[in-house]
Protein backbone atom coordinates (compact mmCIF):
# COMPACT_ATOMS: atom_id res chain seq x y z
CA UNK A 1 0.00 0.00 0.00
CA UNK A 2 2.87 2.37 0.69
CA UNK A 3 3.93 2.28 -2.95
CA UNK A 4 0.38 3.06 -4.04
CA UNK A 5 0.31 6.06 -1.69
CA UNK A 6 3.97 7.06 -1.91
CA UNK A 7 3.10 10.75 -2.34
CA UNK A 8 1.21 10.65 0.95
CA UNK A 9 3.85 8.52 2.68
CA UNK A 10 6.37 11.29 1.97
CA UNK A 11 4.32 13.78 4.01
CA UNK A 12 5.07 13.94 7.72
CA UNK A 13 2.08 16.16 8.42
CA UNK A 14 -0.53 16.62 5.66
CA UNK A 15 -3.24 18.10 7.89
CA UNK A 16 -6.56 17.14 6.38
CA UNK A 17 -6.69 15.33 3.05
CA UNK A 18 -9.12 14.28 0.34
CA UNK A 19 -8.68 11.55 -2.27
CA UNK A 20 -11.11 11.09 -5.18
CA UNK A 21 -10.83 8.31 -7.75
CA UNK A 22 -12.10 5.00 -9.11
CA UNK A 23 -11.53 1.46 -7.88
CA UNK A 24 -9.63 -0.94 -10.20
CA UNK A 25 -12.85 -2.33 -11.67
CA UNK A 26 -14.25 1.16 -12.38
CA UNK A 27 -17.49 0.05 -10.71
CA UNK A 28 -17.10 2.30 -7.68
CA UNK A 29 -16.17 5.93 -7.13
CA UNK A 30 -13.78 6.24 -4.20
CA UNK A 31 -13.91 9.11 -1.73
CA UNK A 32 -11.47 9.31 1.18
CA UNK A 33 -11.31 11.94 3.90
CA UNK A 34 -8.60 11.79 6.54
CA UNK A 35 -7.72 13.92 9.54
CA UNK A 36 -4.30 14.32 11.11
CA UNK A 37 -3.77 16.63 14.06
CA UNK A 38 -0.90 18.00 16.14
CA UNK A 39 -2.78 19.78 18.91
CA UNK A 40 -4.85 18.14 21.64
CA UNK A 41 -7.98 19.91 20.34
CA UNK A 42 -7.44 18.65 16.79
CA UNK A 43 -6.87 15.11 18.06
CA UNK A 44 -9.97 15.17 20.28
CA UNK A 45 -12.22 14.24 17.35
CA UNK A 46 -13.68 11.29 15.51
CA UNK A 47 -15.62 10.71 12.30
CA UNK A 48 -19.19 9.45 12.64
CA UNK A 49 -21.85 8.43 10.09
CA UNK A 50 -25.34 9.82 10.58
CA UNK A 51 -28.17 10.36 8.09
CA UNK A 52 -26.04 9.94 4.94
CA UNK A 53 -23.39 12.35 6.21
CA UNK A 54 -20.07 11.73 7.92
CA UNK A 55 -19.44 14.27 10.66
CA UNK A 56 -16.49 15.26 12.77
CA UNK A 57 -17.52 14.85 16.41
CA UNK A 58 -15.67 15.58 19.67
CA UNK A 59 -14.20 12.78 21.75
CA UNK A 60 -13.22 15.16 24.55
CA UNK A 61 -15.33 18.31 24.88
CA UNK A 62 -12.85 20.10 27.16
CA UNK A 63 -9.84 19.36 24.94
CA UNK A 64 -11.81 20.44 21.87
CA UNK A 65 -12.60 23.82 23.46
CA UNK A 66 -8.87 24.64 23.51
CA UNK A 67 -9.13 25.08 19.74
CA UNK A 68 -11.59 26.87 17.44
CA UNK A 69 -14.66 24.64 17.68
CA UNK A 70 -16.21 26.29 14.61
CA UNK A 71 -13.28 24.98 12.53
CA UNK A 72 -13.10 21.56 14.20
CA UNK A 73 -16.70 20.26 14.07
CA UNK A 74 -18.42 20.03 10.68
CA UNK A 75 -20.01 17.68 8.11
CA UNK A 76 -17.01 16.20 6.29
CA UNK A 77 -18.83 14.08 3.68
CA UNK A 78 -22.32 14.23 2.21
CA UNK A 79 -23.53 11.09 0.44
CA UNK A 80 -26.51 11.84 -1.72
CA UNK A 81 -26.97 11.85 -5.52
CA UNK A 82 -23.89 14.00 -5.76
CA UNK A 83 -21.03 13.33 -3.35
CA UNK A 84 -19.47 16.21 -1.42
CA UNK A 85 -16.43 16.28 0.86
CA UNK A 86 -14.45 19.05 2.57
CA UNK A 87 -12.42 20.02 5.62
CA UNK A 88 -15.05 22.43 6.95
CA UNK A 89 -18.57 23.74 6.96
CA UNK A 90 -18.34 24.47 3.23
CA UNK A 91 -19.36 20.81 2.70
CA UNK A 92 -22.98 21.93 3.03
CA UNK A 93 -22.49 24.47 0.24
CA UNK A 94 -20.83 21.91 -2.03
CA UNK A 95 -23.83 19.64 -1.47
CA UNK A 96 -26.34 22.44 -2.05
CA UNK A 97 -24.61 23.84 -5.16
CA UNK A 98 -25.11 20.78 -7.34
CA UNK A 99 -27.89 20.82 -9.90
CA UNK A 100 -28.50 18.55 -12.92
CA UNK A 101 -26.30 19.60 -15.83
CA UNK A 102 -23.59 21.26 -13.76
CA UNK A 103 -20.03 19.99 -14.10
CA UNK A 104 -18.14 19.05 -10.95
CA UNK A 105 -15.76 22.00 -11.30
CA UNK A 106 -18.71 24.39 -11.73
CA UNK A 107 -20.23 23.08 -8.51
CA UNK A 108 -17.05 23.82 -6.57
CA UNK A 109 -16.68 27.30 -8.07
CA UNK A 110 -20.20 28.15 -6.91
CA UNK A 111 -19.73 26.57 -3.49
CA UNK A 112 -16.40 28.29 -2.78
CA UNK A 113 -17.43 31.76 -3.97
CA UNK A 114 -18.33 33.04 -0.50
CA UNK A 115 -15.58 31.23 1.45
CA UNK A 116 -12.03 32.23 2.33
CA UNK A 117 -9.14 30.38 3.98
CA UNK A 118 -9.52 29.57 7.67
CA UNK A 119 -8.82 32.40 10.15
CA UNK A 120 -6.33 30.40 12.21
CA UNK A 121 -3.19 32.56 12.14
CA UNK A 122 -0.32 31.95 11.63
CA UNK A 123 -1.18 28.84 9.57
CA UNK A 124 -4.20 30.23 7.70
CA UNK A 125 -5.27 26.68 6.87
CA UNK A 126 -6.58 26.27 3.32
CA UNK A 127 -10.12 25.07 2.74
CA UNK A 128 -10.16 21.98 0.53
CA UNK A 129 -13.23 20.45 -1.10
CA UNK A 130 -14.17 17.78 -3.60
CA UNK A 131 -17.23 16.50 -5.39
CA UNK A 132 -18.28 13.63 -7.63
CA UNK A 133 -21.43 14.27 -9.66
CA UNK A 134 -23.45 11.86 -11.83
CA UNK A 135 -21.51 10.79 -14.90
CA UNK A 136 -19.43 10.27 -12.90
CA UNK A 137 -17.40 13.48 -13.05
CA UNK A 138 -15.11 14.79 -10.32
CA UNK A 139 -13.20 17.86 -9.20
CA UNK A 140 -11.11 19.11 -6.29
CA UNK A 141 -10.65 22.68 -5.09
CA UNK A 142 -8.55 24.67 -2.64
CA UNK A 143 -8.82 28.15 -1.10
CA UNK A 144 -5.40 29.47 0.00
CA UNK A 145 -4.09 32.67 1.51
CA UNK A 146 -1.97 34.62 -0.95
CA UNK A 147 1.29 36.27 0.05
CA UNK A 148 -0.48 39.61 0.30
CA UNK A 149 -3.32 38.21 2.40
CA UNK A 150 -5.68 37.82 -0.55
CA UNK A 151 -7.91 34.81 -1.11
CA UNK A 152 -6.78 32.47 -3.89
CA UNK A 153 -9.38 30.00 -5.19
CA UNK A 154 -8.32 27.17 -7.51
CA UNK A 155 -10.44 24.37 -8.97
CA UNK A 156 -9.06 21.17 -10.52
CA UNK A 157 -11.33 19.15 -12.86
CA UNK A 158 -10.32 15.49 -12.56
CA UNK A 159 -10.19 12.61 -15.00
CA UNK A 160 -11.45 9.42 -13.36
CA UNK A 161 -9.44 6.37 -14.43
CA UNK A 162 -9.70 2.81 -13.02
CA UNK A 163 -7.33 2.25 -10.10
CA UNK A 164 -6.27 5.91 -10.03
CA UNK A 165 -6.96 8.79 -7.70
CA UNK A 166 -5.96 12.36 -6.91
CA UNK A 167 -4.93 13.64 -3.49
CA UNK A 168 -5.31 17.16 -2.12
CA UNK A 169 -4.21 18.09 1.41
CA UNK A 170 -4.32 21.28 3.44
CA UNK A 171 -0.57 21.37 4.05
CA UNK A 172 2.49 20.57 1.96
CA UNK A 173 3.68 17.86 4.34
CA UNK A 174 6.49 19.44 6.37
CA UNK A 175 5.97 19.52 10.14
CA UNK A 176 6.93 23.18 10.49
CA UNK A 177 5.73 26.40 12.11
CA UNK A 178 3.87 27.97 10.51
CA UNK A 179 2.60 25.06 8.44
CA UNK A 180 3.19 25.56 4.70
CA UNK A 181 0.04 25.34 2.58
CA UNK A 182 -0.36 22.75 -0.18
CA UNK A 183 0.79 24.13 -3.53
CA UNK A 184 0.44 22.93 -7.10
CA UNK A 185 -1.72 20.27 -8.71
CA UNK A 186 -3.35 17.41 -6.78
CA UNK A 187 -1.02 14.44 -6.35
CA UNK A 188 -1.35 11.08 -8.08
CA UNK A 189 -2.19 8.01 -6.00
CA UNK A 190 -3.06 4.45 -6.90
CA UNK A 191 -6.19 2.73 -5.63
CA UNK A 192 -5.39 -0.98 -5.60
CA UNK A 193 -7.94 -2.36 -3.15
CA UNK A 194 -11.48 -3.26 -4.13
CA UNK A 195 -13.34 -2.33 -0.96
CA UNK A 196 -13.57 0.53 1.52
CA UNK A 197 -12.27 -1.46 4.50
CA UNK A 198 -8.92 -2.44 3.02
CA UNK A 199 -8.45 0.97 1.39
CA UNK A 200 -9.06 2.81 4.66
CA UNK A 201 -6.80 0.45 6.62
CA UNK A 202 -3.97 0.89 4.14
CA UNK A 203 -4.19 4.67 4.23
CA UNK A 204 -4.42 4.77 8.03
CA UNK A 205 -1.20 2.77 8.29
CA UNK A 206 0.59 5.26 6.03
CA UNK A 207 -0.20 8.24 8.27
CA UNK A 208 2.28 9.14 11.00
CA UNK A 209 1.07 7.40 14.21
CA UNK A 210 1.66 10.49 16.33
CA UNK A 211 -0.69 12.62 14.23
CA UNK A 212 -3.31 10.35 12.64
CA UNK A 213 -6.84 10.93 13.95
CA UNK A 214 -9.46 9.50 11.57
CA UNK A 215 -9.97 8.04 8.10
CA UNK A 216 -13.28 7.61 6.27
CA UNK A 217 -13.50 5.75 2.96
CA UNK A 218 -16.57 5.47 0.75
CA UNK A 219 -16.99 3.17 -2.24
CA UNK A 220 -20.01 4.50 -4.14
CA UNK A 221 -21.56 2.41 -6.93
CA UNK A 222 -21.20 4.37 -10.19
CA UNK A 223 -24.63 3.15 -11.35
CA UNK A 224 -26.37 3.98 -8.09
CA UNK A 225 -24.63 6.51 -5.80
CA UNK A 226 -27.08 5.50 -3.07
CA UNK A 227 -25.30 2.15 -2.79
CA UNK A 228 -22.28 2.87 -0.61
CA UNK A 229 -19.77 0.76 1.24
CA UNK A 230 -18.41 2.92 4.06
CA UNK A 231 -15.60 2.22 6.51
CA UNK A 232 -14.39 4.59 9.22
CA UNK A 233 -11.30 4.30 11.41
CA UNK A 234 -10.96 6.46 14.51
CA UNK A 235 -7.78 6.58 16.54
CA UNK A 236 -9.89 7.14 19.64
CA UNK A 237 -11.49 3.70 19.18
CA UNK A 238 -8.16 1.93 18.72
CA UNK A 239 -6.26 3.29 21.69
Amino acid sequence: MEEALKNLAAMEYPGRLIILGLDPSASHCVIIYAITGRSSSSQARKLELKDNRIWTRPTDEEALKKGNVDLLVYPALSLFRSLAVSNGKQTADVEASWAPGLRADEVLKIAHAKWSYEPDAPNYTPRISGTIVPGPKAALAIIRRGGDGSTERTVFPLRLDPGKGKLLSTYAGQNADPLPSFLGEPLDVEIRKTNATETAEGLYEILQPAYRVSVACVFADVRDPGLNHIFIINRHDRE
